[in-house]
């Protein structure tokens, strides 16, 4: 029989299979990699640079500044001023002032018309066995409503809301008031409000409120009337009231 034979070496390790990658291959393809990226943005930045300065140089341009000069204009815009749009600096200037009155006018028109009347003192209509407050403005705003004495006028048509409150200082059992609207001779009411009242003089203090829209035709005449004469009422203009505002 024949022995293995002495001094005889191992084979060798088989050879890497080729598409295996160790790790240093991995990293140079990394590296590769992150090069290419950076030359695109280098590229890229590149074409802004020459892009913005372009620009800065037709701005300039525009403000009159020398080609070779450093493009004030467009670094600093409050520096100079320049045409915008083909039209020139007065007239720009012209046009931004012009802005603030225009929108103020246009504020204005919107306004709403508005009016907050207080109690001056009261009439009795005998014959007409009714009670009229006299008014005057507490607050107002905007045009289309005037008052004048016990009435008040629409001189703008549209939807008013209007709200009323009177506090009655009389032991009549039941006490209340109407807004009227009076337009071409004809008489319409729009709104009532009744309250009990105590018997006793010393409790006779109750008020009674009421409010709602209405459209009202230019020309309309409201009235507030409480149908007694000689009406016991409060005047203080936190106890009793008119107001009508514009919707």
């Amino acid at each position: 029989m024949c022995g293995p034979r002495k001094g005889v070496m191992a084979p060798p390790d088989s050879p890497r299979l080729p598409g295996t990658f160790t790790p240093w291959a991995a990293w140079v393809a990394a590296t590769c990699t992150c090069l290419g990226l950076l030359l695109l943005q280098c590229a890229h930045i590149r074409e802004l640079r020459l892009e913005l300065w372009e620009l800065q140089h037709r701005v300039g341009s525009l403000c009159g500044e020398d080609a070779g000069a450093p493009p004030r204009c467009a670094l600093d815009p409050s520096r100079c001023q320049c045409p915008v749009l083909g039209q020139d600096a007065s007239r720009t200037k012209r046009d931004l002032t012009s802005k603030t009155p225009r929108k103020q006018r246009q504020v204005g028109q919107r306004r709403r018309a508005f009016l907050h009347l207080h109690p001056v003192s009261t009439h009795s209509y005998d014959e007409d066995d009714k009670t009229l407050v006299k008014w005057i403005v507490g607050q107002s705003q905007g045009e289309g409503l005037q008052v004048s004495g016990e009435t008040v006028t629409v001189t703008r048509g549209g939807l008013y809301f209007i709200y009323s409150q009177v506090l009655y200082e009389d032991p009549t059992f039941v006490m209340g008031h109407v807004i009227k609207k009076y337009r071409e001779n004809k008489e319409s009411s729009l709104m009532k409000c009744v309250k009990w009242m105590p018997r006793n003089n010393s409790e006779a203090l109750n008020t009674c409120y009421t409010a709602g829209g209405h459209n009202l035709e230019s020309g309309s005449v409201l009235e507030l009337s409480i149908p007694r004469k000689d009406a016991g009422i409060g005047l203080l203009p936190h106890a009793t009231f008119l107001g009508i505002y514009k919707i």
